[in-house]
């Protein structure tokens, strides 16, 4: 299957690889339908691209490789809405804010507080809200840990089961 994108011209996807959003990311309610694939030859950054919508993309990133203590409960209703049986099923994508190049200062952030929950096997997805007491919408990647420390089968594992 073709998609159109405005940031990475037509692309072939294999319609088996859409991940389905059970509703609409925040701010974008009818964009339902997405695909997930590295940054160039980032072992770090995805790009969720909108097959709906050719120049909707999000920079993604797996939260575990910012903050290694991050953790929550995915709720049951959630947990049956993505038809997730087993925990291995489960991957976590984190939407990634780059700031404007004219404002140096600003720090790239992992929103925290809405992650994306994404059923391996299913490819169903949905982004949750968690407590905005615990996580926050723009925490600051700062420095990521050296590439040799991030286990090479867990980013494999990611890659596979989301793209």
């Amino acid at each position: 299957m073709e998609v159109k994108t405005t940031r990475f011209g037509t692309i072939e996807i294999e319609e088996d690889k859409i991940i389905s959003f059970t509703q609409g990311i925040l701010g974008f309610p009818n964009e339902r339908k997405y695909i997930l694939f590295p940054h160039k030859n980032s072992k770090i950054f995805f790009w969720l691209q909108s097959i709906e919508r050719p120049e909707l993309a999000f920079v993604c990133i797996d939260p575990f490789l910012v903050k290694p203590d991050y953790e929550f409960e995915i709720p049951d209703r959630i947990e049956k809405e993505l038809d997730i049986k087993d925990p291995s099923e489960v991957n976590v994508i984190t939407l990634v804010t780059i700031p404007n190049r004219t404002n140096k200062e600003e720090l790239i952030t992992v929103n925290l507080l809405g992650p994306i929950v994404v059923n391996a096997k299913t490819k169903l997805a949905r982004q949750i809200v968690l407590d905005p007491n615990k996580y926050q919408v723009d925490y600051p990647i700062g420095t990521l840990p050296p590439i040799q420390q991030i286990k090479e089968h867990d980013l494999k594992k990611q890659a596979a089961q989301c793209s």
